[in-house]
């Protein structure tokens, strides 16, 4: 056994003795094992096409009603600013094309909203159940699918309405110290809650939602933290008007877009890696940790697609041996 390879061992039974550091490595080696990058820019990329429309949809209502309601019109700015800070500036400076916005667009923007969140929707579930490694039996079919993404659809609009209602508290107390911090933690406690809801309308029924709050939770924090990360960002160092282009806004929402469903991918292997206690995993093989032979196991039955169709999954004990 070479030097390196000795550290590597060493430093892989520590972390393995440890809670902690064997917790976050089964979640790191999970993400991988599941190769949930792909599945964060698949997402990412239908994020981003619902998004677009959404905005549109948000231009077009904000031109209407600007004339005689100037005050919902900040707010909604100001909700959509908590969500993207990374544009809010654009929609912001630009009221005389707000105001030219016309019925049309908004037609166009809802078809195009509704076909973007559906695609968001079906995105979301395959993810869910590939990151679950579900068999085929146990994801929902095309019908059942279809009603999910129906559900996503009214989870979304209704966290616009929670987030305006939100924005507006927080903007009526700014003056209050308590009053921020109380509006801070109810947006928290919104976040998390629209992740629970989220969760459970794209992840297959067989999985108890009880298995869904933990991420739940990390995810809603993992939001707000981000918002006021990148809130700050936007108010401290991105106002001038020399750093948005059209090439840095798409790029900029492309990069928010991408965080925010990456939050979520890890936050939804917490829940898997926490209900089938998937840790301690090795760093080098041989030998195999049983929640290395119970990872490797779950991944093949996720191939299954009929109820009399049978995976079985094998492991060679003397080739390990040998290795």
């Amino acid at each position: 056994m070479n030097p390196v390879e000795r550290l590597i061992r060493h430093v892989d039974r520590w972390q393995q003795r440890h809670v902690p550091t064997a917790f976050t490595f089964g979640v790191i080696k999970k993400y991988g094992d599941d190769n949930a990058g792909q599945l964060v820019a698949s997402l990412s990329h239908t994020g981003f096409v619902a998004v677009f429309p959404l905005l549109l949809v948000l231009t077009t209502i904000l031109g209407i009603v600007a004339a005689g309601h100037s005050g919902l019109r900040h707010d909604v700015i100001e909700a959509v600013a908590k969500q993207f800070p990374v544009i809010t500036h654009e929609i912001s400076r630009n009221p005389p094309q707000l105001r030219r916005a016309s019925y049309i667009g908004l037609a166009i923007g809802l078809c195009a909203a509704l076909w973007g969140s559906a695609g968001l929707a079906q995105s979301g579930m395959y993810a869910m159940s590939h990151v679950w490694n579900l068999p085929g039996p146990d994801r929902p079919g095309y019908f059942q699918r279809l009603g999910r993404a129906g559900l996503f659809l009214l989870v979304l609009g209704g966290g616009v309405i929670v987030t305006t209602l939100l924005t507006s508290f927080a903007t009526w107390g700014s003056d209050s110290a308590w009053l921020t911090v109380l509006a801070e933690i109810l947006a928290t406690t919104a976040n998390v809650g629209m992740y629970v809801i989220g969760f459970r309308v794209l992840t297959p029924k067989v999985v108890p939602i009880r298995s869904l709050l933990p991420g739940a939770i990390l995810a809603g924090v993992g939001w707000t933290v981000l918002e006021a990360i990148g809130t700050q960002l936007v108010k401290h160092y991105l106002h001038s008007d020399s750093v948005y282009g059209i090439f840095a806004i798409v790029l900029s929402l492309v990069a928010w877009i991408y965080l925010i469903v990456e939050i979520t991918i890890y936050a939804a292997e917490v829940n898997v890696v926490l209900a089938r206690k998937l840790w301690p995993r090795s760093i080098v093989q041989p030998p195999l940790t049983e929640a290395d032979r119970k990872t490797l196991s779950l991944i093949p039955l996720a191939e299954q697609r009929r109820d009399e169709q049978q995976v079985v999954v094998s492991f060679d004990e003397e080739a390990g041996e040998q290795a």
